[in-house]
């Protein structure tokens, strides 16, 4: 199964190397409503998340078994990473009653949750798809950190075709935004 899926992505990635059509563009979708901000929850600032050069891009990455890194050929996401996980998060709060902006907007909330995206790519040699973030909560007037928490799911992949890569992408973000939109809204 697993050479199966590496030996798939190397002739997916050559042929489409070889290809003069526009790559296919992926989006990433928010959870559901996952419960309630309470009434007094202070306002969020959600800044983009820091990610290393090989995530930040548009291109959807693959980790294979020996640790190499490379992208599914002929597709892409509608955005540099960052940047569309940063929107995400925003509208996931958003949709569950919380006041929040991006950083970089102009307004100055009492909290601010800052990012470290670690994987977000198909994990090739186990087949499964990985969403990893470091979440940081830091009072906006200190700037001190008043929780932290690593977010990780993984999600099970059949094959290396871009749409299942990215739906499978785009489940695990779903989780891990329920988890962070929890996880904030506990604290305040």
């Amino acid at each position: 199964m697993r050479l199966r899926l590496a030996s798939a992505l190397l002739l997916g990635t050559l042929l489409a190397g070889c290809s003069s059509t526009a790559p296919t563009t992926f989006d990433l979708s928010i959870p559901d409503k996952v419960g309630r901000a309470s009434a007094g929850a202070s306002q969020l600032v959600i800044a983009e998340p820091s990610a290393l050069q090989q995530l930040d891009s548009e291109r959807i990455l693959v980790r294979s078994a020996d640790n190499t890194v490379s992208y599914i050929g002929g597709a892409q996401w509608s955005d540099r990473l960052p940047r569309l996980i940063q929107f995400r998060i925003v509208q996931a709060f958003e949709n569950n009653g919380r006041a929040v902006a991006r950083a970089g907007t102009g307004v100055v909330g009492d909290r601010v949750v800052v990012g470290e995206l670690r994987a977000f790519n198909l994990d090739a040699g186990r087949g499964e798809v990985i969403a990893e973030l470091s979440a940081r909560l830091v009072d906006a007037t200190s700037s001190r950190i008043i929780a932290a928490q690593v977010f990780r799911v993984t999600e099970p992949v059949g094959s290396a075709d871009p749409a299942q890569v990215s739906a499978g992408l785009d489940r695990a973000l779903q989780s891990l935004l329920t988890q962070l939109v929890r996880w904030t809204n506990s604290r305040g």
